[in-house]
C-alpha cells in the first residue's frame, strides 16, 4: 500500500504527521510512506530525516494571511495584499506540481494533518483521481481545511464531531495523533525522566515551552519574573525551551540578570525533539494552547498554564484555551495581558508552584481529554479507506 502524508508549517503539523507514519509502519511495514512538504518549510527537514518516510518531496504552496482581531483593515494593507497575490500563484503552480507528483506515485490515499501545504497537495491528488483525509486539531477548522473539505472522502476531528460543519456520515472524532513516547506519567517514570534529565526528585521543575519556534513573548515575560521565583522557591528548577532563534538573546537576559547560582537552575534549550522527557519531569508547564501540545500534555496528565496566541488566523488558541478553561483542564493567561504585565503570570505560577493539590486537580482534568488510542484509530482509518 501507498500513503501519501501531507501538512506543515509548525511542529503541532508535523509531529501527528510522524506519529501516523511509525504506526502505519508498525501496523503494515511493508507501507510505502511519502511525504509532500512545503517548499521553503523548515519543518519539513524534520521528516526528511525520519527513519520512517520512504520519499520525501516538496511542493509550492502560500498563505492567504488573515490576522484575528485586525478585521478590514487588513484588507487596505499593500504588503499583505502583494503577499496574498503572490502566493494565489504559488498555490497554482503547487497544484500542478502535486498532481504530476501523484501521477508518478500512484498513491492508494492522502492522509492531510493541514496547514498551507494541504490545499495543492489535495486539490492536486483529486485531479489525479486520489482520496484523501483531512484532520482537525482545533475546534474550528482552519481556512486549509475548509476548501479542501468538500472533496474528502473523511474528516478526522479531535473533538466530538457535531460542533465541526462536516457531514455527520463523512466525520470520526479521533482525537489528535502524538507521539507513543507520550503516556500518562506515574511517579516511577516521572523519576526515570528526572534521572535522565539530571534532575533531583525533591525539586520542583517548571517547564516552558512556547512552540516549535519559541515565544518572544512568553521568553520576555519568563526572564522578567524568573529571579523573583526563583528566589521565592528555592528548590525551583526551569526548563526553557526558547526556540533556536531566540537563545541567544535569552542567553545573554540570563547572564545579566541571573546569579551564576539561579543560572545553575536554568536550563535553556533551542529546539528539542525529546519533549516527552522535560515535560514528563515537570510539575507545571507553560505553553501555548495549540491543539498538539494539549493533547500530549493530556496524555501525560500535566497541571498547564496556557498563554494563547492572539494573533493567529482564526483565534484557534483562543478557542482552544476557552475550552480548557471551561472544563477546569488549564490556567489560562491572557496574552495582551501578559504583555503589559508579567507579574500577572508570576502570581499564577506562585499560586500554583505552593499548592499541589491544585496541580494534582488541572492534571487529572487535562487527563480527561486524553484520547490515546488516537493515532491508532486514524491508522486504522487511512488502512480501510485506502482499501
Amino acid at each position: 500500500m501507498k500513503v501519501v502524508l501531507t501538512g506543515g508549517g509548525s511542529g503541532g503539523h508535523i509531529t501527528p504527521v510522524l506519529a501516523v507514519a511509525r504506526e502505519l509502519k508498525r501496523q503494515r511495514p511493508d507501507t510505502q510512506i511519502a511525504y509532500i512538504g512545503q517548499t521553503g518549510d523548515p519543518f519539513s527537514s524534520v521528516v526528511a530525516k525520519d527513519p520512517m518516510i520512504d520519499h520525501f518531496y516538496t511542493v509550492r504552496a502560500g498563505k492567504f494571511r488573515r490576522y484575528h482581531g485586525e478585521g478590514w483593515k487588513q484588507l487596505l494593507d499593500l504588503p499583505t495584499i502583494f503577499k496574498n497575490t503572490r502566493d494565489a500563484f504559488y498555490v497554482s503552480i503547487g497544484i500542478w506540481q502535486a498532481r504530476r507528483l501523484m501521477r508518478e506515485l500512484k498513491p492508494d490515499i492522502i492522509f492531510s494533518r493541514g496547514g498551507f501545504v494541504s490545499v495543492p497537495v489535495c486539490l492536486g491528488g483529486r485531479l489525479a483521481g486520489v482520496r484523501y483525509i483531512t484532520h482537525d486539531s482545533d475546534p474550528v477548522p482552519s481556512l486549509a481545511n475548509r476548501i479542501i473539505a468538500h472533496w474528502a472522502v473523511k474528516h478526522a476531528v479531535a473533538l466530538p464531531k457535531d460542533i465541526y460543519p462536516y457531514p455527520a456520515n463523512k466525520t470520526v472524532t479521533t482525537g489528535v495523533p502524538v507521539s507513543d513516547k507520550f503516556v500518562p506519567v506515574t511517579p516511577d517514570l516521572k523519576k526515570k525522566y528526572r534521572r535522565a534529565i539530571k534532575l533531583s526528585e525533591s525539586a520542583q521543575m517548571l517547564f516552558i515551552i512556547g512552540g516549535g519556534q519559541g515565544s518572544r513573548l512568553i521568553n520576555q515575560a519568563i526572564a522578567d519574573i524568573l529571579p523573583n521565583l526563583l528566589g521565592e522557591f528555592p528548590k525551583l528548577y526551569v526548563v526553557q525551551v526558547a526556540g533556536e532563534a531566540n537563545l541567544g538573546e535569552m542567553t545573554t537576559l540570563y547572564e545579566e540578570h541571573l546569579s551564576e547560582a539561579e543560572q545553575g537552575r536554568v536550563k535553556l534549550l533551542g529546539f528539542i525533539d525529546d519533549v516527552y522527557r522535560y515535560s514528563g519531569a515537570a510539575d507545571i508547564i507553560v505553553c501555548r494552547a495549540g491543539a498538539t501540545n494539549l493533547a500530549e500534555f493530556a496524555l501525560q496528565g500535566k497541571a498547564c498554564v496556557v498563554v494563547p496566541g492572539t494573533f493567529l488566523t482564526g483565534g484557534h488558541q483562543i478557542k482552544n484555551a476557552e475550552y480548557m478553561a471551561k472544563k477546569g483542564a488549564a490556567i489560562v493567561q491572557d496574552e495582551s495581558e501578559l504583555a503589559a504585565d508579567s507579574n500577572r503570570l508570576a502570581k499564577q505560577l506562585s499560586r500554583l508552584l505552593s499548592d499541589s493539590a491544585r496541580q494534582r486537580q488541572l492534571a487529572a482534568h487535562l487527563a480527561d481529554f486524553a484520547k490515546p488510542h488516537a493515532t491508532r484509530e486514524i491508522a486504522n482509518l487511512i488502512f480501510k479507506q485506502a482499501a
